[in-house]
């Protein structure tokens, strides 16, 4: 029986228990079936429950009871699905005989009408087009649409998901559904009285919403038309309904109407244009336009586009006024016709001239709040028009790139997208025609024009398939120009300017590599001029290195990928691109040699670049000249090794490294393992030798290393090559001894690449030469605990090679293994395995090999061992023995409670990997001496031993279930599987219930449910998931086991708001930015860039630039930005408060009013000061010894304070918690003041307190 049968049956038989009364006659029904099966003898079978349900069901119909139909029913409604096609076939016309009883709605309850229309669903879904043809299912299915338009919500939701299911699979070989015509009329004629029952027909709508299906073209235009008639009732949501149902229809509507139909259609549905200021319906209406016109033009493309244009005139009022949505609707709208509805025919045409006048008048200021959306539109008509949008769209790039060069212009973003447009659709040429750079006075350009250097890094990433001549002719030149104009600017001593026109220089440059990607004129531009120009370039200017090799690297990469037969995406076909790659080859020797000479003077730290474009030309040049050419290098290297000496510590510095070159040996070197692909055997034999004894020298580190590396190169080599088949031959057995003797001699830097050598061979060894394996076992397991992590990498990677090997069988010569030194720490505990002269190859044999490091004596070497058994399980577990398997986890779990927090945490991986790997009932059969183990560390919170234990247990949980986890938990844990059920439980409650957190991310799961969760992703799908992943949902589930919500980041919306906080309206109006120049002219056309819509003080605070840091004494100090914006508010504020004295003049009457002192005329005419005293919130109060008693407020008055210490201490107050020492100022050492006035012989008195509370200042 199928499992989700059987699980469904199961909830049913749990109901049993059940309060209410039908879910105990559901169960009832099923244990009583379920027993006549058992008696009979029968096996229990979907085709079994069938037909004992039916013939319960025929009698309980006869007899005329009402309560037990519904109980079988239903019952009888989970058991159709799973019934069989021919079955259902069979019993069709008793089934419906049987079931059409029910369907009285006049008597029959909810329930029973649910369980009847699944029932009729299942059965109808197993009829062919023959069944299909007869009365019986069709009056069955009008029925249901009778049913679809019921007065109750839950009959109407089930009969008209039935229907659309129905309808959306018809029987093969049928197209259209059999019942498609019936439910076309059976719609009509309820859209018909919609007048006067507009409820049923918004039931209808709805259900044909739903409907993925084709309707038939008899009744398709006719559907139409009744549609198109509602919005006219002016019913509510009846008109939008009927757009929203339009909308799907035209989905499939390509295949039912014909181009007149369809036209008469189009312009039905646009004469119902809505108001703009309904939104739902615009949006609505806009999306039928969209998928009607669309599929229009996939039926007669220049019908379509004939009123293309007076529709986008038709929709840009909804871009103007319309409401957010039905902008973006519109804009959809817009850009979905003129990618789709334009054909090529028409790029030329008068119709395309006036759609790209419509499109301009989107760039007036009227359009201003919906400027970006106008931009996109642009964009888009540029790209699809190609090369056709010159000369149409002159004068909108022209427009744009005024707009754009406004300084206080908002969208320049969207105005660089629609630039980027063009350049890629009329090409660099056509575009510098419409709108020049005027960077320097040359043929053809005139003095005085306005400069546009912001097009050169717009230009960069947007050129492609261009006319490499174009840029020999006039960019080549006018870089020459603008060197000048800097050298003559340097002459002059005008650092400043010499400096702008240099960067305008490299810019220039910086747009070689567009036009070298995949051009047409490669042979007749790459002249021998150019090339030396090129080269000389490359030698004399090293800030135009990057640039022309960048070119020169994507001129032979696409030109070689073209040639050797990739799919053309340009205008080289394969003929054309290898008379290109042969015409470049003949430059290579030089560039080659040019590039040899940059290499070696060039710094070791930023060569990268040159590296790949010497594999580039090498990808075009005979064999014989690279041959030919590594010979001199080699020459090169056998001189510079002679005097080499290994660099000085000093030179080995990353700041050293990045301002010299490094020594001629490590350059040879380099460039011989860059020609390594491309040598002959004798070249080859060559480089092994060299590479050999460099790896084996010990003097220089980084020799070693590249002379690895160059191993490694061989080795790496695909099959059948030169060099894969020189190592299998003669060289493998050679590197092999070489490798295992040279172990003493590593250096920690070049372990990387001997591991990948070793990765290599191991993968071509032959059956007699796998005693290379456990010699060089023990270097990869010590190699997983490096400090670098490419290095860890290679080393997992070569204990996988190794397994793969020993998985296809041979024979191991353990003497032959031993015979050689072992590298790392304690990698002789490693050869202490069993010594026997030959041994099988097999998995288990190899996990005994890498087992033995167990017995080392360092936790180091026993952690990496562990770590290599873990991947190693990982990769290999359905390969291996299950009681094999059992033995190895039983030996890491002795490990896992050893003392050594190394140790422990390697283990507690292993476990990690042995839960989420092994079989489910092997973990259930060993988890009283799997959890134990594992919670010792259950209270440790170093190295996060805590979490990784938390989540050991959850894998366990979601793989057996939680109370099998739970029998095996000690009593002292147990709290710990308690606040695991109640988090099972809540995260069940909110699935249930539609919660935040129903996702089973971190949701606890039983075994059950993670195994009927098949089709979702394991979260241990990989390695590195297991070991190094889902820390972040140990930290919520442990916020939760302690009885406190998840904290989540304060994350803050728009203009710093709570993320919560609903963000209040955007106030309308636009404000006026002022110009330095003078009054805005508006009468100017560039007078709308000066209009924002939003508060351009606004817009400058929120766009000021972080302050740089600051150097003090050699070290870089942040400044904290809240306390500089505090103190730039507070100097504004003094700044204003003098402004406002010094505009005031001496108004003595305010200050007498408004100041601290203020003083007044008394009756004698003279001035006197009155004292005023403040409220005081200090807590100690300066007193002499006579006013110490009196209270302090007193005390103050009297005094004449103005501020008895109200902000004393307050530049030192924290900026949240209540005290008032704030981080990152100088700490409040007195926080009351010296006044040498109160400075007497007198005390400091506690505020109302007495003399005993005195102290001798």
């Amino acid at each position: 029986m199928d499992s989700g049968l059987e699980l469904q049956l199961q909830k049913l038989r749990d109901q049993i228990g059940c309060k209410e009364a039908h879910q105990q006659q559901h169960a009832a029904i099923l244990l009583a079936v379920e027993e006549t099966i058992k008696e009979q003898g029968a096996t229990a079978e979907p085709a079994g429950y069938f037909a004992a349900l039916m013939t319960l069901l025929e009698q309980q119909v006869g007899a005329g009871s009402r309560a037990s139909p519904g109980a079988v029913t239903y019952v009888l409604s989970v058991i159709l699905p799973h019934v069989s096609a021919g079955v259902l076939r069979a019993k069709f016309t008793t089934m419906m005989a049987v079931l059409s009883q029910s369907l009285d709605l006049a008597s029959a309850d909810v329930a029973l009408l649910r369980s009847v229309i699944a029932c009729l669903e299942a059965v109808l879904l197993a009829q062919d087009a023959a069944s299909w043809r007869q009365a019986v299912a069709l009056g069955t299915f009008k029925s249901l649409l009778q049913l679809s338009t019921d007065s109750k919500p839950k009959i109407r939701k089930r009969a008209q998901e039935a229907a659309s299911l129905l309808l959306a699979r018809p029987p093969p070989p049928a197209a259209i559904h059999p019942a498609a015509q019936t439910t076309a009329r059976f719609v009509l004629d309820v859209l018909a009285n919609a007048k006067t029952d507009s409820q049923a027909a918004i039931h209808i709508m709805q259900l044909v919403r739903q409907t993925q299906m084709v309707w038939p073209p008899s009744e398709f235009g006719d559907l139409c038309a009744a549609l198109m008639q509602l919005p006219r009732l002016n019913v509510p949501f009846l008109g939008t309904l009927s757009f929203q149902v339009l909308e799907t229809m035209f989905a499939n509507a390509s295949e039912s109407l014909d181009e007149d139909q369809f036209r008469d259609i189009l312009i039905a549905a646009i004469d119902l244009k809505p108001s703009i200021g309904d939104s739902l319906a615009s949006d609505a209406w806009l999306r039928i336009v969209e998928k009607g016109y669309v599929a229009f033009a996939s039926i007669s493309a220049a019908a379509c586009f004939q009123s293309l244009p007076d529709l986008v005139d038709l929709i840009l009022p909804d871009i103007e006024l319309g409401k957010p949505s039905t902008r973006d609707a519109a804009a959809r709208c817009v850009w979905a016709l003129i990618r789709e509805c334009i054909p090529d025919e028409a790029l030329a045409s008068g119709g395309m001239q006036q759609l790209v006048a419509t499109l301009a008048t989107g760039l007036s200021y009227r359009y201003r709040e919906s400027w970006a959306l106008v931009f996109l539109l642009i964009a888009a008509l540029a790209q699809r028009l190609g090369a056709h949008a010159r000369p149409g769209m002159d004068a909108i790039l022209a427009e744009v790139a005024g707009m754009r060069m406004e300084a206080d212009f908002q969208f320049k973003d969207e105005a660089d997208a629609v630039l980027g447009a063009a350049i890629r659709a009329v090409g660099p040429q056509a575009f510098l025609e419409v709108l020049p750079l005027n960077l320097a006075a040359g043929p053809g350009q005139g003095q005085g024009q306005v400069g546009r250097a912001w097009l050169l890094p717009l230009m960069k990433g947007h050129i492609r398939n261009a006319s490499l001549g174009f840029f020999v002719a006039e960019l080549l030149p006018l870089a020459d120009r603008l060197v000048a104009q800097s050298q003559a600017f340097t002459a002059q001593g005008r650092e400043i300017e010499a400096k702008v026109y240099g960067a305008l220089s490299q810019q220039v440059w910086a747009l070689l590599g567009g036009f070298c990607n995949v051009p047409a004129d490669v042979v007749a531009a790459f002249t021998p001029a150019f090339a030396e120009r090129l080269a000389n370039e490359m030698l004399e200017v090293p800030e135009a290195r990057p640039a022309i090799c960048g070119a020169l690297q994507t001129l032979l990469t696409a030109v070689h990928a073209l040639a050797g037969g990739a799919v053309a995406d340009g205008p080289l076909t394969q003929q054309q691109a290898q008379a290109a790659r042969q015409h470049l080859a003949q430059f290579a020797p030089d560039y080659l040699a040019q590039l040899f000479n940059v290499f070696a003077q060039s710094p070791g730290a930023g060569r990268g670049y040159l590296v790949g474009t010497i594999t580039a030309f090498l990808s075009v040049i005979a064999p014989a000249e690279i041959n030919a050419t590594f010979v001199r290098v080699c020459t090169m290297l056998d001189k510079a090794l002679a005097t080499h000496k290994p660099p000085a510590a000093a030179e080995l510095t990353e700041r050293y490294l990045e301002a010299h070159p490094p020594p001629t040996a490590h350059t040879m070197m380099d460039l011989v393992v860059v020609m390594t692909p491309y040598l002959d055997t004798e070249r080859l034999q060559m480089l092994a030798r060299a590479a050999l004894m460099l790896a084996q020298q010990n003097e220089d580190a980084i020799l070693q290393k590249k002379g690895y590396k160059a191993l490694a190169r061989l080795a790496e080599q695909p099959e059948g090559s030169a060099a894969r088949e020189l190592v299998a031959s003669s060289l493998g057995a050679q590197l092999m001894a070489a490798l295992v003797e040279s172990t003493d001699v590593v250096a920690a830097g070049s372990r990387r690449g001997r591991l990948a050598v070793v990765t290599g061979l191991v993968r071509g060894l032959a059956d007699d030469q796998l005693h290379f394996v456990p010699a060089m076992l023990s270097e990869a397991i010590v190699g997983t605990k490096d400090g670098n992590e490419r290095t860890r990498t290679t080393a997992f990677d070569t204990l996988l090679a190794m397994g793969r090997r020993m998985q296809r069988g041979g024979t191991i010569n353990m003497q032959a293994a031993t015979g050689g030194g072992s590298g790392g720490g304690d990698a002789g505990d490693c050869g202490s395995a069993e010594m026997a002269a030959e041994k099988q190859a097999t998995l288990e044999e190899y996990f005994k090999m890498i087992a033995a490091g167990l017995a080392a004596k360092t936790p180091h070497m026993i952690s990496a061992t562990i770590a290599a058994l873990s991947r190693a399980l990982f990769e290999f577990h359905a390969a291996l023995d299950g009681g094999f398997v059992v033995d190895l986890l039983g030996t890491v779990l002795m490990f896992v409670v050893h003392n050594n927090r190394e140790i422990a945490n390697a283990s507690l991986g292993f476990v990690k990997v042995a839960a989420v790997a092994l079989p489910k009932d092997l973990l259930a059969a060993h988890l009283d001496e799997i959890v134990p183990c594992i919670l010792k560390w259950a209270h440790e919170f170093k190295n996060k031993m805590r979490l990784k234990c938390r989540h050991i247990l959850e894998r366990l949980v979601r793989r057996v279930g939680l109370d099998a986890v739970a029998k095996a938990v000690p009593e002292e844990h147990q709290k710990l599987v308690d606040s695991m059920r109640k988090q099972q439980q809540r995260a069940q409650r909110l699935k249930e219930t539609g919660g935040p957190r129903a996702a089973p991310g971190g949701a606890l799961q039983t075994g059950a449910a993670a195994e009927a969760a098949g089709g979702k992703k394991s979260l241990g799908a990989t390695y590195e998931d297991i070991i190094y992943g889902s820390e972040s949902e140990l930290d919520d589930s442990d916020a939760e086991a302690g009885g406190k919500a998840p904290r989540a980041k304060a994350g803050r919306g728009k203009a710093g708001r709570p993320a919560q906080q609903p963000a209040s309206a955007a106030p309308s109006g636009a404000w006026i930015k002022e110009d330095a120049e003078g009054p805005l002219d508006f009468l100017d056309r560039k007078a709308f860039t000066h209009f924002s819509l939003a508060d351009p003080t606004a817009l400058a605070a929120t766009r000021r630039p972080r302050a740089a840091p600051k150097m003090r004494g050699g070290k870089l100090v942040f400044e904290d930005e809240e306390a500089a914006a505090r103190k730039a508010k507070a100097e504004a504020a003094a700044a204003a408060d003098a402004g406002e004295a010094e505009d005031a003049g001496e108004n003595y009457y305010v200050q007498s009013l408004k100041s601290k002192d203020g003083f007044y005329r008394a009756a004698n005419q003279k001035l006197k000061v009155r004292k005023r005293g403040g409220e005081s919130d200090d807590e100690m109060d300066v007193a002499s010894d006579d006013d110490a008693a009196r209270p302090a407020d007193a005390a103050a008055r009297k005094r004449g304070k103005a501020n008895n210490g109200a902000s004393l201490g307050r530049e030192f107050r924290a900026k949240k918690a209540k005290g008032d020492v704030k981080r990152g100022t100088v700490d409040p050492y007195a926080y009351i003041p010296l006044n040498p006035r109160t400075m007497k012989k007198g005390a400091i008195a506690v505020k109302g307190g007495s003399k005993k509370h005195k102290r001798r200042a």
